[in-house]
């Protein structure tokens, strides 16, 4: 096959105050016609400078030092009523960043998809402006036709009403949807090689697939190349035929992805595979981070709680018909965020939440620390021997609560003061609940840094200075400083790469484990709650609609949208790709397109059904114990 981009010694530079950074170091690969190549390595490695010196984007203090970028476009784009023109490669390397010539092949030739489509999106512009804009700009078309295309691409990338959707604004959409949006406007003029830079790191494992499904199938109609970027090594198992490894900004190994997965020889893929969680996992078994963080063996300020034994499933936090609606400005029906939620927490275990956005999984976890006031339902956390009424506490007895849950944030620069050094971070807490002096202030926080794998020196640096990995440590680190019994983790980990997101994941089994915490793990990736629960709940529409101990939950699903989430977490294993048919076509969250008895809507409320073992699921009807395992109900 002919090769349509072509990478050859690449090297580009960044100019910071301690003289020239060295970003990509001699890098060399191609990308076939029609060919779909991954580009595959943690942040920081050198994938997205690479992806910004094809399309001519890099930041004013980069520019590249040598190399060629050579571009051998086939023809005509096919959206043009004539003749193919065959043309010689051209360097894209030569061309200047803001000239006629890299403006023309930009966009119209080849084209990018994003990682974060909220910040890339314009918040002023209708969508069809913005998708349109491209056609105005490659195209000889008016303005009548380009909206008329980009009605027709938007009902290619999945929008339901496509002209509706002309009018809509980014903040209007889903997650989902806004990267459909990209998609679009990436393909509209049809270009011959799509970059796809990290498309679905932010999006649920279900959208995900559903996107991954859409680049697929738009690939093979548009016979266009792709140069996939990503982390995930499931991803790039279930769409690459190319696999390009990349660390500190040079290719270690690459090959065919059928090579690389059945016989990885380099040790830094090696330990990227090793790093991944997957679902055949036993319980003594631990992933591996490339870096590990080594644990400290006595804690002098943070005592471990220990689980009574005459009660060791006693719940620590019980939950009863807890209820919150929202209204929207357009008015209209109040929004059921959390619809009648049953729930108990155990003393000592990690009781995973997985669902995806929208399914009211953080509105819940506000309401369990009072960050929201429920519309109702009761909360007991159990004190001793008797349990307080979390939602009645007022005042001073409201902060004690407080001291004993905390929240690990999904996002730890935007949860981190940038104005605070690490230090200031972590003795806040301490000096707001009026812990210690400053002595010994300066010593727990000197332990906390310890225990999460930092140093003392780091203490006074900025979180802008930290790593993402490493920020979320010092999130943890703040979490911990007051000794809570109950820690609620929203999504601690989706942000991170595959690596780091190892390192995280073992910080919090191990620091459970010391400490006898709590934990309600807040996820939208099975993969990665089955690594660390206990017991999974599954929630969908603001219900939980199956819960059971997690080997359980793994090995005999029952609901249909617990099967959907089962189906579409990718695994880094060539015999083992996504089944896009188990997704219910985009379906598996409307609760009105599950089969009987799962279905619910306003007339139908399901209820819990006990299957034995600890294994709930909500369905309609009195049904006998056991109906579903014997598959009656299958």
């Amino acid at each position: 096959m002919a090769d349509l981009l072509e990478i050859r010694d690449l090297k580009v530079s960044f100019a910071t105050p301690a003289g020239p950074f060295e970003a990509v170091r001699g890098v060399s690969f191609r990308v076939p016609q029609g060919g779909t190549v991954a580009l595959v390595g943690e942040s920081g490695s050198g994938k997205s400078v690479v992806s910004q010196a094809i399309m001519g984007i890099l930041p004013s203090a980069g520019r590249i030092t040598g190399g060629e970028i050579l571009f051998n476009e086939p023809g005509s784009p096919p959206s043009i009523d004539r003749a193919p023109i065959d043309r010689a490669p051209i360097d894209i390397a030569a061309f200047d960043r803001n000239g006629p010539e890299l403006r023309a092949i930009r966009g119209g030739s080849i084209s990018i998809i994003f990682q974060e489509p909220m910040t890339s999106l314009s918040p002023l512009h209708t969508v069809g402006d913005q998708v349109s804009e491209a056609l105005l700009l490659h195209r000889q078309v008016s303005k009548s036709e380009a909206l008329e295309l980009t009605a027709e691409m938007l009902r290619l990338v999945g929008f339901k009403h496509p002209k509706r959707a002309l009018s809509t604004y980014a903040f209007e959409l889903s997650g989902g949807l806004r990267q459909r949006a990209m998609i679009a406007m990436a393909l509209v003029c049809r270009p011959s090689l799509l970059i796809a830079d990290e498309p679905t790191t932010a999006l649920d494992v279900t959208i995900q697939a559903q996107i991954l499904k859409l680049i697929k199938d738009l690939q093979a109609e548009l016979g266009m190349a792709l140069l996939l970027i990503t982390h995930d090594l499931g991803v790039v198992a279930n769409v690459a035929e190319e696999v390009v490894v990349m660390y500190r900004g040079r290719i270690v190994e690459r090959g065919s992805a059928d090579d690389l997965f059945r016989d990885p020889r380099h040790p830094y893929l090696k330990a990227l595979l090793a790093a991944v969680p997957r679902f055949d996992m036993g319980p003594e078994d631990r992933l591996v981070p490339i870096r590990e963080i080594p644990p400290i063996s006595e804690t002098k300020f943070l005592a471990p709680r220990q689980v009574e034994r005459d009660r060791p499933n006693a719940p620590l936090l019980t939950i009863e018909g807890l209820a919150k609606s929202f209204t929207t400005r357009r008015g209209g029906e109040p929004v059921k965020a959390v619809d009648g939620i049953d729930l108990a927490i155990n003393a000592g275990e990690c009781l995973g939440l997985v669902g995806e956005s929208g399914c009211g999984k953080t509105t819940l976890s506000k309401m369990l620390l009072r960050a929201l006031q429920p519309d109702a339902g009761s909360v007991r956390l159990r004190d001793g021997d008797r349990d307080i009424d979390v939602l009645a506490l007022e005042g001073r007895a409201l902060t004690e609560f407080r001291r004993r849950v905390q929240y690990v944030f999904q996002d730890p620069f935007s949860a981190l003061n940038p104005r605070m050094t690490v230090f200031d971070i972590l003795a806040e807490p301490l000096l707001v609940h009026g812990i210690g002096d400053a002595a010994e202030r300066r010593a727990r926080v000197e332990e906390l840094v310890r225990l999460v794998g930092l140093d003392r020196q780091q203490l006074k640096r900025y979180p802008h200075s930290f790593s993402g990995g490493q920020r979320q440590r010092i999130g943890i680190a703040r979490a911990l400083a007051l000794n809570p019994d109950l820690l609620i983790c929203d999504e601690p980990v989706s942000a991170l790469d595959v690596s780091i997101q190892a390192q995280v994941l073992n910080l919090l089994k191990d620091l459970q484990q010391r400490l006898g915490l709590t934990y309600l793990f807040v996820s939208h990736n099975l993969a990665v709650v089955d690594y660390v629960a206990d017991r999974i709940a599954v929630m969908c529409a603001g219900r939980i609609v199956e819960l059971a101990p997690r080997r359980t939950l793994f090995r005999d699903p029952q609901h249909p949208y617990t099967k959907a989430l089962l189906a579409a977490v990718p695994t880094p294993d060539l015999g083992h790709k996504l089944d896009f048919d188990a997704l219910m076509g985009g379906q598996a969250s409307n609760p009105a397109a599950w089969p009987q008895p799962f279905t619910r809507d306003e007339t139908h409320r399901p209820r819990p059904i006990d299957l034995g073992g600890g294994h709930w699921v909500e369905a309609l009807g009195a049904l006998p114990v056991g109906a579903l395992k014997t598959g009656a109900l299958t």
